[in-house]
């Protein structure tokens, strides 16, 4: 069953244009109050997890690929009743992990223990204890809403009635009832995702292994899913692995974090304390409404400090600094270049960068 169901930091001011997504924004209040209610208790411990992909010879036409180290002796607890993320550009491994945590690759050296079960040597218990929901569900795509919930039930082992109460439960939880009768298929890729939501919640499990599950959806299936989230935290204590490289969502809606770069876990702890680590810098973008005018010498002096992205760059610099970089480019030759302009607090990409993050992989940050 594994793979079917499969802002910046506070404080931002804006310039020209552009709004915050608000999803999620009014959940903050109710993770923070139920916290840890649930106790400290481990429910996955992850200990020297390494998997290392070998090198490929090319072959007809066919380029050669260098040995690449996906998971790099990755050692995490994950305690229950919490959300849990795993954050990080593509590449970075976080996919490979969980692959690994939920049973369906084997790692080279390492050891993942779930609620006392040891999933290395039994990766099959894992179906019994988790519900993963995965990037891809094309297993589930000629099914229509109602029988992939249905059926997800019966395969971890409710009977025909109960089956079916659960699915009608969560289909009306999630706004899925009005398409209940649709094929996978046929539906778009937001409500494609969020039916495939639904059948990982049927069944319940007390681990939720959600890879990025919110891919194309829109504000109101987002809230929806993250009001399902809390719900099951709330009255099962149940706990949550997402895997995500949504900066929005990673400081929205998780507990702890760990940051993946490369197959490392470069480091770990709550939204809120890893952004005290860059507590003393502002970001300042700035987008170009074609190119940066190069021939102000004041931008021109810059070009050296920025990371570059299309039309965006991104500097990193002393609130002081960053206050005089601002009212140079809004108030002299450069302005009539400029689309737009954020001033904000330290993100999670902030502390990727600053811990040494690929520069060129950056996070997703809508």
């Amino acid at each position: 069953m594994g793979g079917w169901g499969g802002f910046a930091g506070g404080g931002v001011t804006r310039g020209r244009g552009g709004a915050v997504d608000p999803v999620g924004s009014s959940l903050v209040s109710t993770r923070a109050a139920q916290g840890f209610r649930h106790g400290g208790d481990v429910v996955c411990a992850v200990r020297g997890l390494t998997k290392t992909y070998p090198a490929v010879r090319g072959r007809r036409g066919a380029p050669a690929t260098p040995e690449i180290r996906a998971t790099d002796d990755v050692g995490l607890d994950i305690r229950r009743g919490e959300i849990f993320g795993l954050l990080g550009p593509n590449g970075a491994g976080k996919s490979t992990l969980v692959r690994q945590l939920t049973g369906l690759m084997r790692p080279d050296r390492g050891s993942v223990e779930i609620l006392g079960h040891d999933i290395v040597r039994h990766p099959e218990r894992a179906a019994r204890i988790l519900a993963y929901l995965g990037q891809e569900s094309s297993a589930l795509d000629e099914l229509t809403v109602s029988l992939a919930a249905e059926t997800t039930g019966r395969l971890r082992g409710l009977d025909a009635r109960r089956a079916r109460a659960e699915r009608d439960d969560v289909l009306d939880e999630l706004g899925l009832t009005p398409i209940a009768g649709r094929p996978l298929r046929k539906l778009s890729g937001g409500q494609r995702r969020l039916a495939c939501f639904a059948a990982a919640l049927v069944g319940e499990r007390p681990l939720l292994v959600l890879d990025e599950p919110t891919t194309g959806m829109d504000p109101v299936a987002r809230r929806a899913v993250w009001s399902a989230v809390d719900r099951r935290r709330a009255e099962h204590g149940t706990t949550v692995l997402l895997v995500t490289h949504n900066v929005i969502e990673a400081e929205t809606v998780l507990d702890r974090v760990a940051v993946l770069d490369r197959g490392r876990v470069i480091a770990c702890d709550s939204p809120a304390g890893l952004k005290e680590r860059v507590a003393g810098e502002v970001r300042v973008d700035l987008v170009w409404r074609e190119a940066a005018p190069l021939h102000v010498p004041e931008v021109a002096a810059l070009r050296d400090r920025v990371v570059e992205s299309g039309r965006r760059w991104t500097l990193r610099l002393a609130p002081e600094e960053a206050r005089a970089v601002v009212a140079t480019v809004t108030g002299g030759a450069a302005f009539a270049a400029l689309d737009d302009f954020t001033l904000a607090t330290p993100s999670l990409e902030d502390v990727y960068l600053a811990l040494g993050g690929a520069v060129r992989q950056g996070l997703v940050k809508a």
